[in-house]
């Protein structure tokens, strides 16, 4: 059933196809979820408020209870990557590295309800999905879509959960950037999609799972409707550069209430000539990213001179980076105004190794405010040592993205570092509830920030404001990329 036909074309899938061993990981599909998850995914949220002021005295909880009960308008479904870090003083804390505006996930979710074959799919699907649709019928005439570029296990898990939630056939469609006689096409602002026969069928909504440069597909201003639209991608969902202003300004504005969106030091706008001044300043020790790649893609870690003289022999697409202090052990962590952070990782293992592993928090929009929908960890391939040495490769102690790209251009996941949020799994990750909690906040706070952001990018006549957009990412190679219409 799954994109088997052709590549060019929808595979159409009926309400009642959905089977639950195509869309989790084998290790995921029969784990029990620690009780703790349980406990935390079903917390009410004015416990959730309080339990959050009482550890944090100067929060202002009318101030959180409104961002908890926010209302996005373009940023509906979330997914935040949060490092567990640690000052000199034992100051915890969860740190962004980013928020994603097609976030997985949900293949690596033990079921909370074991009667619920379809999971957190469904509660997506209910909550956020289904509602973005209301009044939309008599707009638009049309079919439903779920296209895709990568993670086709969990995509096609959206697209058989659609279908029966809705009771309406939706059309799976493959959509790569580099693919000839692409299978969608816009037509008068509508999304259109080829079918078996050649035809192509108009869509009234599509969920969208387009992770690699998405604005080079899909245009900005669009009649059907689009779950997660572009412009939260290029407001910060898959542009790290505007993510990083966004962030810097929430933060201006939430001051007041005693909140704060924790991130690592961030310098946007870099040349790369400029980088190596930026890495000495950080101490020899820093991260450097491509904004607007993904999967762990463009982005490379410093530790060593050599490391940095690598990367300066690289070629890129692009004319701007950001530099971010990088969070490591506490002797080789870099150097900021505000103190070192580093990593507290994984409960040492049978050989005393410690790993670093980042929790991704998914976060959706609902009738009721952003609720959580599903977590899990993932952890680096090398464990934490105490000494860098030249030779060292520190993506292997840092890098936990589990996607990796095949020579072929195809995609595949390392699932022996996923961390499930299971009763196996989860003691191992050190953490309890007041830091499921914190994770669930900084994922909200960003989330928001980055739906501000897109308000403020699109006019009043829900137009994009290149103008303003340009003074905030003059990069002319990703503006080049961007259709708008």
């Amino acid at each position: 059933m799954l994109a088997t036909k052709t590549l060019h074309s929808a595979v159409v899938i009926q309400p009642g196809e959905f089977e639950a061993h195509r869309h989790w990981y084998p290790k995921a599909l029969n784990a029990t979820i620690h009780p703790m998850i349980n406990f935390f995914l079903n917390l009410e949220q004015e416990r959730i408020i309080s339990r959050y002021c009482h550890l944090h005295p100067t929060v202002k909880a009318e101030s959180l209870r409104e961002i908890l009960n926010y209302k996005s308008k373009y940023f509906l479904w979330a997914g935040a990557d949060l490092l567990n870090v640690t000052s000199a003083g034992g100051k915890r804390q969860m740190v962004v590295i980013e928020n994603n505006s097609c976030p997985s996930g949900q293949k690596s979710m033990p079921l909370v309800d074991d009667n619920q074959e379809q999971g957190s799919y469904r509660l997506m699907v209910e909550r956020t999905f289904k509602p973005y649709l209301k009044n939309l019928r008599h707009k638009i005439k049309g079919g439903l879509a779920v296209i895709y570029d990568k993670n086709e296990m969990e995509a096609s898990g959206y697209a058989e959960v659609i279908a029966d939630v809705m009771n309406e056939p939706v059309y799976f469609v493959p959509f790569y950037h580099d693919g000839e006689n692409p299978p969608v096409q816009f037509r008068e602002g509508i999304l259109n999609v080829r079918i078996e026969d050649g035809s192509f069928v108009p869509i009234r909504a599509a969920f969208r799972y387009l992770t690699q440069k998405p604005w080079n597909r899909l245009p900005l201003h669009s009649k059907t409707r689009i779950l997660n639209p572009i412009i939260a991608c290029l407001a910060g969902g898959r542009n790290k550069m505007v993510a990083a202003k966004a962030y810097d300004i929430f933060n201006s504005e939430i001051a007041h209430a005693g909140l704060k969106i924790n991130t690592p030091e961030t310098i946007w706008d870099v040349r790369k000539n400029e980088i190596p001044l930026w890495v000495r300043k950080m101490g020899g020790h820093a991260v450097i990213k491509v904004p607007y790649s993904n999967a762990g893609q463009g982005v490379y870690t410093i530790v060593t001179e050599k490391e940095l003289d690598h990367f300066m022999e690289l070629e890129f697409d692009y004319d701007l980076f950001i530099v971010q202090s990088l969070i490591g052990n506490y002797k080789w962590s870099s150097t900021t105004s505000s103190g070192k952070l580093y990593h507290v990782g994984t409960v040492p293992n049978q050989k005393n190794h410690s790993f670093v592993a980042d929790i991704r928090m998914m976060v959706s929009a609902t009738e009721k405010g952003i609720r959580p929908l599903c977590t899990y960890a993932r952890r680096a391939e090398k464990p934490l040592v105490n000494e860098i040495e030249n030779s060292t490769n520190s993506w292997q102690m840092l890098g936990t993205n589990l996607s990796y790209k095949n020579t072929d251009g195809s995609w595949g996941s390392d699932t022996n570092r996923l961390v499930l949020m299971d009763r196996r799994d989860f003691n191992k990750l050190g953490i309890g509830l007041d830091d499921l909690i914190e994770a669930y906040i900084q994922t909200v706070l960003s989330m928001v920030a980055i739906d501000k952001m897109s308000k403020t990018l699109m006019n009043k006549q829900g137009k994009f404001r290149t103008r303003l957009f340009k003074s905030l990412n003059n990069d002319p190679s990703l503006i080049n990329e961007i259709k708008l219409s």
